[in-house]
């Protein structure tokens, strides 16, 4: 009996690492990405160590996590979610039935002897604009997230609500180093140039640089075009970033325009706790002329000092460092009595400002908040209709 022989293909030879082409990175099962890129400063919260992500993949993860579970109910009406009730009066016409009693104009009646109403024009196209702040704080998280990529979900739900009901919007990324502007348009490509100016940071050389140096100066060191925020002018004191950002918003923003300003709103050099901080100024000239809504993004270690020994801690506008001892009890009680003071002085400015308020952290994800809020906007202009 003839024995049968069976062919084997030969088996390929296994790649090495040295020897995979270049921009295909070796993936090993159970290696965290980003895990050796993590600073020795504790454990960074999820997205933190890893290689920025192109800028449609991170539209799609926002739109994934964020945007799907908002669809439905922010993208309906969305002049009732965003924008206040509309005050532009049309016309005054005749009575007729079925309108409401509450539009009687009674001075316009009581003139011609028949029941007049008043018409109103409802606002239908908005004009946006995103003030996003990138100063070094932001770049801070102890929950699931940084308080910059907090800031960048907000920043493209508020940008994709609006465009896609034909509205415009702008953004403005401000940092120490430089101002990145975005001019107003619509449609999925300006979100995605909104997002692409929020995660390349606002010294970025791509884009319009229209405002803010491109470093600090000192001295009779050379500024550029736009140093301190005014274009050819040369700042008499340094300013910070936010109080630049909202300065140069109240002088190029003429038309009546729905801003958002998103910060945590700590500001270096803001002085005394119980104290006015500098921004605060520029904010109320901004929502006297603007519907401003301030989104305030915190992470929870901000409000409290842990007990955990001999702790170093970085301000991350200044880069001054201090070693506190925050097993000992009265440094962690003068840590609190600053925090409710900040935190007391902070919702005063705010409310006195006439912006709106939402409160988002970076212990949670953005969607019930925002939902919350846009409940509240909503029964807001009802009830302002029905006055």
């Amino acid at each position: 009996m003839a024995s049968s022989t069976t062919s084997r293909r030969p088996r390929r030879p296994r790649t090495r690492a040295a020897d995979e082409p270049p921009g295909r990175p070796r993936h090993r099962r159970g290696a965290a990405a980003g895990a050796g890129d993590r600073q020795a400063r504790g454990p960074a919260p999820k997205g933190a160590g890893t290689e920025p992500l192109p800028t449609t993949e991170l539209l799609r993860r926002i739109e994934f996590k964020v945007l799907r579970r908002l669809d439905g109910f922010l993208f309906g009406d969305v002049t009732g979610a965003f924008y206040g009730p509309s005050l532009d009066l049309a016309e005054v016409r005749e009575y007729q039935p079925g309108d409401e009693v509450r539009r009687i104009d009674w001075f316009v009646t009581a003139r011609t002897g028949t029941l007049h109403v008043r018409q109103y024009r409802e606002e239908r196209e908005i004009r946006g604009w995103l003030v996003v702040d990138r100063s070094p704080s932001m770049d801070f998280g102890t929950r699931r997230s940084l308080k910059a990529q907090v800031a960048r979900e907000f920043a493209v739900t508020a940008a994709s609500a609006l465009t896609r009901q034909g509205n415009k919007i702008g953004s403005l990324a401000f940092a120490p180093d430089g101002t990145r502007v975005v001019r107003p348009g619509t449609g999925r490509m300006q979100v995605l140039r909104v997002l692409e100016s929020l995660a390349a940071g606002a010294g970025a050389a791509a884009g319009s640089t229209v405002a803010g140096s491109r470093g600090r100066t000192t001295g009779n060191a050379p500024r550029g075009p736009g140093a301190g925020i005014a274009a050819g002018r040369e700042p008499r004191a340094q300013i910070d970033p936010l109080t630049a950002a909202l300065a140069h918003v109240n002088r190029t923003v003429r038309g009546r325009s729905l801003v958002f300003v998103v910060s945590d709103f700590l500001a270096a050099g803001d002085g005394e706790p119980d104290g006015d901080p500098a921004w605060a100024r520029e904010l109320r000239r901004l929502a006297a002329r603007h519907d401003v809504i301030a989104v305030r993004v915190s992470d929870p270690a901000e409000h409290e000092l842990p007990d955990v020994g001999d702790l170093r801690v970085r301000d991350p506008e200044t880069g001054r460092e201090l070693w506190l001892d925050t097993s000992d009890t009265r440094v962690r009680h003068a840590h609190a009595r600053l925090v409710e003071a900040r935190e007391r002085t902070l919702a005063r400015v705010l409310r006195s400002s006439g912006a709106d308020v939402l409160q988002l952290s970076t212990a949670h994800d953005i969607v019930r908040p925002l939902l919350a809020f846009v409940r509240r906007r909503k029964g807001q202009r009802q009830e302002g209709a029905r006055k």
